[in-house]
């Protein structure tokens, strides 16, 4: 930004107050207003519009790189510079990866930035390889997802701000761990969202968490772009590796181009411009493969989608759960197809919807490294009534047979933060609106959410309090089946690597299962694992490289203690 400029083709007339002082602008192309005077780093900013006869109140720029004061306060004029020292860094693409999600507010005893930067070389021992920062656009208040977010441009202050977000993926790269950014671009936030004053950013309707951005009506290219030139800024200027998109099924574009191609096309014009590669990983309910079927074969392009059908298949499995989405899930053999074809609904009819769902996936196609997979994340640890992680619910023996799924299975894995050592506090879901009635409607709408799916209403965790947030930071002390936990997923990292476990195709992945136990692997390598509170025994046999608990290898078959698991070579 040299100069003060606005999209607007809304308004009649368009000043800027710059450090109180305002100036006229001028009419455009295409709806941009525009003036001559230069933008200096550190100067406060906020547009007046007129409709009419009428101006409006001082408004943040939409395209905002800067909110100190929050949503509802002026712009900040910033200095993009910043001296790097990731001149070495190559990138990593997605095959071989895995990804740590988390939360910077809740993830460390700081609640920011810098406090991730101090986590770094536990992530690092760990064996992570990527981190997944849940959004961190402005939001209103102190506490919240991110997944309110309204300035997509900018960094929310209280984690740091631009600045905070620069030292991370600084640091982060030099100790060779990749960063992704979850952006959400299906809907805007309900506090601080002033895009509809300036022009037709939404097209009515509604995703559930907002209105429908307007990828495709009158005005769809400028929407369009404020959306592209988000994703270049943090490739090109924050050097982000990644980006997990949000909900891409509320992302409404029936156009011959869909968004989602365009931010492909982005996204390899910056790989080769830079030699650095970028991802795109999508989150879909929808059980698409054009989402990564490549652009040639009439995809979307994207390297990655999260795989929901095998966390619901796993979770059902192991926790015994069935209600909601759940409901089609819960047998071995469920899991058994989902680890062959990924999608359990694939043209199949789903009891939840009530109607048929999904396409097949043409695993010959699309490479096992394009899933994500996981044992849980934000979602289904924060959309429960109060926030309840598995690791306060199932046993050890339980949590690390569902890492065991995860991370020696040919899918890029994921863990949720704090999982790897069977963390003991909730993860609930929280906000800080400043505007009283959207904190009550927030809190009844949960309320009625949950008891629409049985939920007590005493176990319900009122979002908007502060405790909901408190509760849900990580402690950072280990008691001993905390250690021990955490020493297995350690060691399954270690095995995945060593043991490569991430071949690249399903179709030469063996799956076989009975009532209670599944295999799978290949010609070298076979992990078995019991799915039951009883000891079982199993047509297979190797040198025991792992088990958690207290399997043993026979000549001719494999006897599995309850809910234990063997890698067998």
């Amino acid at each position: 930004m040299t100069t003060y400029e606005v999209w607007a083709p809304k308004a009649d007339a368009v000043r800027v107050t710059v450090d109180g002082t305002e100036h006229d602008l001028y009419a455009g192309d295409n709806g941009w207003w525009h003036s001559d005077l230069a933008a200096t780093p550190g100067q406060r900013y906020g547009f007046s519009l007129r409709t009419g006869d009428t101006w409006s109140s001082l408004l943040p720029d939409p395209r905002s790189t800067s909110q100190p004061d929050g949503v509802h306060g002026l712009s900040e004029v910033t200095d993009h510079s910043f001296a790097w020292t990731d001149q070495d860094w190559t990138g990593r693409i997605l095959p071989g990866q895995l990804i740590y999600e988390l939360h910077v507010g809740t993830f460390s005893e700081r609640g920011d930035f810098a406090g991730v930067v101090d986590k770094l070389g536990y992530l690092r021992e760990l064996g992570v390889t990527s981190i997944e920062l849940m959004p961190v656009q402005p939001f209103a208040g102190d506490r919240n997802w991110g997944y309110d977010g309204v300035f997509w441009h900018a960094v929310h202050a209280g984690y740091g701000g631009e600045v905070g977000l620069k030292e991370l993926v600084d640091a982060a790269h030099r100790h060779r761990i990749a960063v992704i950014l979850d952006v959400v671009y299906n809907h805007f936030g309900p506090e601080g969202n002033d895009t509809g004053m300036f022009g037709p950013y939404t097209a009515g309707g509604n995703t559930g968490w907002g209105e429908v951005i307007n990828f495709s009506g009158p005005g769809s290219d400028e929407v369009r772009a404020y959306v592209l030139d988000a994703a270049r800024r943090w490739f090109e200027e924050f050097h982000i590796d990644g980006l997990r998109l949000d909900a891409v099924h509320a992302m409404y574009d029936p156009g011959a181009i869909h968004v989602l191609e365009q931010l492909t096309y982005l996204t390899k014009e910056i790989e080769a411009t830079t030699g650095i590669p970028r991802t795109l990983i999508a989150e879909s309910d929808q059980n698409d493969p054009r989402i990564v079927s490549s652009q040639q074969a009439g995809g979307y392009g994207l390297d990655g989608q999260w795989i929901d059908d095998y966390h619901h298949a796993l979770h059902t499995l192991v926790s015994g759960e069935n209600h909601g989405y759940f409901a089609d899930f819960g047998g071995v053999d469920t899991l058994a197809h989902v680890l062959k074809e990924v999608f359990f609904h694939a043209e199949t009819f789903s009891t939840f919807r009530g109607r048929m769902h999904g396409r097949r996936l043409d695993t010959t196609l699309v490479p096992a490294s394009s899933f994500v997979a996981y044992t849980t994340t934000h979602d289904q640890v924060g959309n429960r009534a109060s926030g309840d992680r598995p690791s306060m619910n199932l046993s050890p023996e339980q949590q690390v047979l569902k890492a065991a799924m995860v991370l020696l299975a040919p899918f890029t894995p994921m863990l949720f933060m704090g999982e790897e050592f069977g963390a003991k506090t909730p993860f609930a879901f929280f906000v800080s609106h400043s505007d009283p009635e959207l904190l009550r409607l927030t809190a009844e709408g949960r309320q009625r959410e949950f008891a629409r799916a049985g939920w007590n209403n005493a176990e319900i965790t009122d979002p908007t309090s502060v405790e909901a947030f408190e509760n849900s930071r990580l402690q950072w002390a280990f008691d001993d089946e905390q250690q021990r936990i955490f020493e297995a997923y350690q060691t399954l990292i270690r095995l995945r690597k060593q043991l490569q476990l991430a071949r690249p195709y399903l179709e030469h992945l063996q799956v076989e299962y009975g009532e209670n136990w599944l295999a799978f692997g290949y010609d070298d390598v076979t992990v078995v694992a019991n799915f039951s509170d009883e000891s079982i025994e199993v047509p297979f046999t190797g040198e025991l490289r792992y088990c958690f608990d207290a399997s043993k290898v026979s000549e001719h078959a494999t006897q599995l203690a309850p809910w234990d698991f063997a890698v067998l070579v």
